[in-house]
């Protein structure tokens, strides 16, 4: 195979996920051209990257509004043409939507892989389906469409795209700090600000808190509750850059959020915070890492409409989530 076309646009945790993977296939086939198709903004993260060849950039959230039908119509267009003359042997759709088994149909590979289980009727676009199984990591499942392809799955390795280690934000952080990340996509999935901030407030290292610019106020109220032991970096960095503060971190509490497997993926020991989504698939990938998550009947939850009462989030309490960082470090 001469030219391979990988589409995960999104989102950051699936990206940093998906780098075994890039790993995998480019041992496998160390002479192939290999294209990326990622959402606009995360494109940031792969750029300058190595082992790909070309980043298909898309505005997927800029093509989910209707007042920018005409534009996205044209884009589109400009994508499916720009893919189909491009000659790729192969496609490989780790993403399993309808936009994305459509894309993989736009390349025209003679061979289109993507797993069995996607969603969306996706699978109508492949011309293989693999078995991934939902109930691995992810970073497993993808790795069977590299078996599925002849690749070495035999090392799980994080190639990111090169970036600065000392960026300038890093001059002004402590020697020794904690890395909290109180955001998370989904509201069920964030353990409540005011408790990062009490947390903070009980660590013996200062606390860094992490964010993007539009969660800000989240960051802002976990500095409030840290009895000055906390502050935000909240939109200060790109996401180069937050590899950089993350990599000098002790260590990483967090919710369910793409900032925690780029810590993973760094071997920065991460507390995740868990509530309705299911660790096993999604949580920091190996043993260093420790989660927790209330043992709760309805937990793991894939309920599409969220519950009035998150109380797999709310009934954790910071003395729990203390005890466990205390327990790893062995502080009395």
């Amino acid at each position: 195979m001469k030219n391979i076309l990988i589409i995960k646009p999104s989102a950051l945790g699936d990206i940093v996920h998906s780098l075994p993977f890039l790993n995998a296939l480019k041992r496998g086939f160390p002479h192939a051209r290999i294209d990326w198709v990622v959402g606009h903004g995360l494109h940031t993260f792969l750029e300058g990257h190595p082992l790909i060849n070309k980043l298909w950039v898309i505005k997927k959230d800029h093509w989910k509004k209707l007042g920018n039908l005409k534009q996205t119509i044209r884009e589109i267009n400009e994508l499916r043409c720009g893919l189909g003359a491009s000659k790729y042997d192969v496609s490989i759709d780790l993403s399993g939507l309808f936009r994305s088994g459509m894309i993989s149909y736009f390349s025209k590979a003679k061979i289109r892989l993507g797993f069995k289980e996607s969603d969306e009727g996706s699978p109508l676009f492949y011309t293989h389906k693999i078995h991934g199984s939902m109930n691995i990591h992810a970073i497993d499942r993808y790795l069977k469409i590299a078996q599925f392809m002849g690749c070495p799955t035999d090392e799980i390795a994080y190639p990111f795209a090169p970036y600065d280690f000392f960026p300038k934000i890093c001059h002004s952080l402590p020697e020794s700090y904690v890395v909290m990340s109180p955001s998370a996509g989904k509201p069920a999935n964030r353990w409540q600000a005011e408790k990062f901030g009490e947390l903070a407030s009980k660590l013996n290292l200062p606390v860094v808190v992490i964010s993007s610019a539009a969660e800000a106020d989240i960051a802002d109220e976990v500095v409030s509750h840290s009895k000055g032991n906390a502050v935000s970096i909240a939109g200060k960095t790109g996401l180069k850059e937050l590899l950089s503060v993350i990599k000098g971190a002790s260590y990483f509490i967090c919710n369910d959020t793409g900032p925690m497997h780029m810590a993973a993926a760094l071997d920065i020991p991460v507390f995740a915070i868990f509530g309705p989504a299911n660790p096993v698939r999604t949580g920091p990938y190996g043993t260093l890492h420790t989660v927790l998550q209330k043992e709760l009947d309805c937990s793991p939850c894939y309920r599409q409409k969220p519950c009035d009462n998150y109380r797999c989030m709310e009934n954790l309490s910071v003395s729990q989530v203390l005890t466990a960082i205390e327990r790893k470090f062995k502080v009395s």
